[in-house]
């Protein structure tokens, strides 16, 4: 009869931390995998299950908080929506960006940003698909 109490207990406790822990990410905050190299060495990437880094993202932030320069930020990948891309904030809006090679500089619309990846030879951000939305995750 311990036994079966014991596991019940725990069954119970196990269950109500899964429904807090979908909860809070459904609703406030976000976890996601580090994976790739483009912002290393700030990130490293998972190599592994439990390697890597991993980041802890707040989901009020775009009503609560002001962007600014440098800041790291979590934002869909434009070419699969399920993705979340890790890039830093370079550009907001309203800003211009002078490309490398580049004669004009690209403006940045109002609701959009500038993001790139720490390490700019392995990055795939606005330098290929341009400004990225600013919308919650």
């Amino acid at each position: 009869m311990r036994t079966y109490s014991h596991l019940w207990s725990t069954t119970k406790r196990s269950a109500m931390a899964f429904v807090i822990g979908v909860s809070i990410s459904d609703r406030w905050a976000n976890f996601t995998w580090v994976t790739g190299e483009s912002m290393y060495p700030t990130f490293t990437a998972a190599n592994s299950f439990w390697g890597g880094d991993f980041v802890l993202a707040e989901k009020r932030c775009l009503e609560q908080c002001k962007f600014s320069h440098g800041d790291v930020i979590l934002f869909k990948c434009p070419s699969n929506h399920k993705e979340m891309l890790v890039k830093r904030l370079i550009g907001l809006p309203g800003e211009k960006i002078q490309l490398p090679g580049s004669l004009n500089p690209t403006k940045i619309p109002e609701g959009h940003c500038w993001v790139e990846g720490d390490n700019s030879t392995r990055s795939w951000d606005s330098r290929a698909f341009g400004p990225g939305m600013l919308c919650a995750i």
